[in-house]
């Protein structure tokens, strides 16, 4: 397929580059792992085959060949031939016919998923786009007018899934606020009425929301910090800490919260307080800039048995599929 118009931010991505995290390289890969799963499987995919992930704007794309694909996420209107054309579900395009987006009306993410899936060469075991640095997707980039994407070979009955759609009350709920945080690694740094204040208090998301790093907007985090004689090998301020490794989805104390996304680097010196479990950080990935949330603290049992709903619910949809 031919790019006609990368819209705002549109990159190659997978379900993540994984087993290099001790060398300093985060998973990237969809950042709403449920849509982009969701959308292969419409299309008879693995879910580990590669979609086209659009933020806020979609991509417009014309389709040199016969190809059957699905839109999930977020929703951008998508049109195909002028015609609109239902998310969630698998849809027929000819060779010739031009698929077109507009902005998000809900949500923030939408995935393309095409039968077959973008056939780019892997790098390190993926085919995730890691911008920071330039690797994996595309040219190790956002897509631009003019980029053709090689399609992998359509699985044999790929007619039969045209049509098909997954249930209504399968579909996420892109209103939610209420973020679900295991506390730790570091909020033993909080005073009590500290940690108090940030689990009650509501969070703004900031311009600065990307892939790497959500930033949140609240209360003044500077008194939320037990006083101590910083150690060797911690920076000055209260929020540093001799360096450790962060795991994706942690919240990050650095100045204001900062929640640590799937391109985000994997170690340094700041206290992170928490950490998002898994599901919601498909949640999170959703929310606009200026929309507010709330942190939920949860235990690591409550965060399996989140897990595992959410895995009962993927599990489901495909058994439906």
């Amino acid at each position: 397929m031919r790019v006609l118009d990368g819209g705002l931010v549109t990159t190659v991505q997978d379900t993540g580059r994984y087993g290099h995290y001790h060398i300093g390289m985060p998973p990237s890969g969809a950042m709403d792992q449920f849509a982009h799963k969701v959308g292969n499987w419409l299309v008879g995919n693995d879910e580990s085959d590669a979609t086209l992930e659009m933020t806020y704007m979609g991509a417009d794309v014309e389709f040199e060949e016969d190809v059957v694909f699905a839109v999930t996420g977020a929703d951008m209107g998508p049109s195909l031939e002028d015609e609109p054309v239902p998310t969630w579900t698998a849809v027929q395009a000819e060779a010739g016919d031009t698929l077109t987006f507009d902005f998000a009306t809900e949500g923030t993410r939408s995935y393309l998923a095409v039968a077959g899936g973008v056939d780019i060469e892997p790098v390190m075991g993926s085919r995730a786009t890691y911008t920071l640095i330039g690797i994996g997707g595309h040219e190790g980039r956002s897509l631009e007018e003019g980029d053709e994407l090689p399609i992998g070979e359509s699985p044999a009955n790929a007619d039969a899934m045209i049509g098909r759609s997954i249930a209504e009350e399968n579909r996420p709920d892109y209103s939610a606020t209420e973020i679900n945080v295991v506390m730790g690694l570091c909020d033993y740094r909080l005073t009590d009425e500290g940690r108090e204040r940030f689990l009650d208090a509501d969070w703004k998301v900031s311009d600065e929301a990307d892939r790497i790093g959500y930033r949140f907007e609240g209360p003044d985090i500077a008194d939320m910090f037990e006083e101590r004689e910083q150690p060797f090998g911690a920076g000055p301020d209260v929020t540093n800490v001799v360096d450790l490794g962060y795991p994706v989805g942690s919240i990050q104390m650095a100045g204001q919260p900062i929640i640590l996304m799937r391109d985000a680097v994997t170690g340094g010196g700041y206290v992170t307080v928490g950490t998002v479990v898994s599901p919601d950080r498909d949640a999170l990935a959703q929310c606009r800039t200026h929309s507010t949330v709330d942190f939920n603290a949860v235990d690591v049992e409550e965060a399996l048995e989140i897990r595992r709903e959410r895995d009962d619910r993927l599990e489901e949809i495909q058994n439906s599929l």
